[in-house]
Parts: structure tokens; C-alpha cells; sequence
């Protein structure tokens, strides 16, 4: 046999062992929001092989809300979805055997326009304020507590509020029919990139009301079976998803390849995109149960059954904790 055949033999013979090797390799589909920016982590766990360097396939499942995901995810036709822990610990207390994996950190603020001469929640009463997310968004809930603790303000009863799905807000506000908006963080990376300004941050409320901003919010959801039977598949996906922050922390070129599915018009948009994806990524570490025990209680004050169910205390094993 020839030099140059021989080679190509060895070369084929390399590739059907990698590819059989990479077929053997279990597979994680998550279901996520088509446009959601949580594509962005995955995109780069995919892109940088990160998957695979933990010993799993992942593949992503694009859905149209998060009542998609959860639908596909309770019917078994996803592995993973992201949602807040809130939802997880409803779910766990209904005896739903769901578990949590840390994402993002990333809460909002109310944002007012360039102009606006308000200084604090308690400027804007009587005037309108939009908000994603309806009313048992956490960060409104949050607010409201604040409201009453700082002025002495019922916030929903000395304002206007206008509900709306994020990018309905995002251009009410815009336009300045709001004197403030609640959103979600990248839309209002947006907005405050076209000359909004932050009136107080839901980091600074929950700091005031002694509740813990580094409690991440989000995270991926996967079944406590999968975390039992197969536990380092679980340990693979939330390696892998550090992995891929440690990656987007440091690294601008990564986030140059990511840009074009960002939908930032502007650098501006760009740059601040970037930033508040930053600044939500969570600590390496276990999360602080009592914080978040601290947090259920007041979410369970102030958003009732309708927000938590039954789950007035946090659920034991809700947490995938390192080690665990």
C-alpha cells in the first residue's frame, strides 16, 4: 500500500473513531427562548466545544415563551430549560422533582427618561409606569416593597401601571409616554444606551429590604432523575456553562463572534449588552440557602399562591450545589 493511501486510511480510521466516540456521548436538548440572551452562553458552550470537553452533546431547541419550554420540559421532550428558581421551588413544593443550576444574576431597574427630574420612587407618584412581566413580576414585587419601607408609598395604588410584553415597554418608554419602565435587563440595556437613566436598581432595593443581590435569579432546569442517575452529566452542563462565563468575562473576541445575534443596533446597545451580561453572571460557588430562604418569604408575602403555590418555605434539595 502506498505512502499517501496508507495515510488516508489512518485518516479515516481517526475520523469514524471520533465521530463514534462523539455519538457515544450523551445528549442535553435544552428548549429556550428563541431570542433569549441565555443563546448567547450556549451558542459559545457549542461553538467552543465546552460540551463535549464535559462529556455531553448539547442541542439547543429554539421555543416562542417560556410556557413552551416548560410545556416541552414537563413532557419530557427537553432535558433543560432556564427559569427563575422561584418557579422551580413552586414546582418542587407541588411535588415536581425539578432542580436548579445558577445562570444569571441579572435583575433590572426603574428606568426614567433623559429628562426626567424624578430622584426617587416616590417622585413618580401619580404618574405611569410601564412594566414586563405582568403583576407578579419579581422585580415589581420587589420594588413595591421597597416603596413602603423607604417613603411609606403603596406603590400600586399611587401609580398607573401599564403591563406589557418587554418590547411594547421598551418603546412606550422610548417614545415618553412613561415616566418610568420596568423591563428586562437587556431591553433596558437599550434603553438606557439611547439616553435613559436608572432610577433605583432592583440590586439596591433587595440590599435595603436585607435581601442578598447576589442570589442568582435564573438558572437551567433540569429533573432531580437525571441529577441521581447521572450525576456527571449534570456536573458537565454546569462546567460547561462556566466554562463559557469565564470565557465571555474575559474575552472580547468572543463577544465580536457573538454580535451578530445580539440585535444591538449601536455600539452603545453592544457595549452595554455586553456589561450588564457581565455583571449578571453569579459567583462560582454553592448558593446561600438562607439568603434565598429570605427572599421566598418575602416573594410569598408579597406575590401569594399565584407566585409560589404552596412553597412559603424553601424546598429541600432545590439547589444543584458544587459537590452535591
Amino acid at each position: 500500500m502506498s505512502f499517501m493511501r496508507m495515510l488516508g486510511s489512518a485518516a479515516t480510521a481517526l475520523a469514524l473513531t471520533a465521530g463514534a466516540a462523539f455519538a457515544d456521548m450523551p445528549v442535553l436538548k435544552a428548549a429556550v427562548l428563541q431570542y433569549g440572551t441565555v443563546n448567547w452562553e450556549l451558542d459559545s458552550i457549542q461553538h467552543n466545544d465546552f460540551d463535549q470537553a464535559h462529556g455531553f452533546e448539547l442541542v439547543v431547541q429554539g421555543v416562542a415563551g417560556s410556557s413552551a419550554a416548560q410545556v416541552a420540559f414537563q413532557g419530557g421532550k427537553a432535558d433543560v430549560i432556564v427559569s427563575d428558581w422561584l418557579w422551580v421551588a413552586r414546582q418542587r413544593a407541588a411535588g415536581k422533582d425539578f432542580v436548579f443550576i445558577p445562570y444569571s444574576r441579572a435583575v433590572g431597574s426603574v428606568m426614567v427618561p433623559e429628562g426626567s427630574t424624578a430622584q426617587s420612587l416616590a417622585d413618580l407618584k401619580g404618574q405611569k409606569i410601564g412594566i414586563a412581566g405582568g403583576p407578579l413580576d419579581k422585580s415589581w414585587l420587589i420594588l413595591q416593597a421597597y416603596a413602603e419601607q423607604e417613603f411609606g408609598m403603596d406603590l400600586k395604588t399611587e401609580t398607573e401601571q401599564v403591563f406589557g410584553a418587554p418590547p411594547l415597554i421598551f418603546k412606550t418608554a422610548l417614545n415618553g409616554e412613561l415616566a418610568g419602565a420596568i423591563n428586562f435587563w437587556h431591553f433596558l440595556a437599550k434603553m438606557e444606551a439611547a439616553g435613559m437613566r436608572p432610577l433605583v436598581t432592583v440590586d439596591e432595593a433587595a440590599t435595603a429590604l436585607g435581601l442578598d443581590p447576589q442570589t442568582p435569579l435564573l438558572g437551567y432546569v433540569v429533573r432531580g432523575a437525571l441529577l441521581r442517575e447521572n450525576p456527571e452529566l449534570v456536573e458537565g452542563l454546569a462546567a460547561a456553562s462556566r466554562d463559557a462565563k469565564d470565557l465571555l468575562m474575559s474575552s472580547e473576541e468572543e463577544w465580536t463572534r457573538l454580535r451578530p445575534r445580539m440585535n444591538a443596533q449601536t455600539d452603545a446597545q453592544f457595549e452595554n449588552l455586553k456589561a450588564g451580561f457581565r455583571e449578571g453572571i453569579p459567583a462560582a460557588g454553592p448558593v446561600d440557602e438562607a439568603a434565598a430562604a429570605k427572599m421566598l418569604k418575602l416573594m410569598a408575602e408579597l406575590g401569594g399562591a399565584d407566585l409560589v403555590g404552596t412553597a412559603t418555605e424553601l424546598p429541600e434539595g432545590l439547589f444543584v450545589q458544587p459537590g452535591s
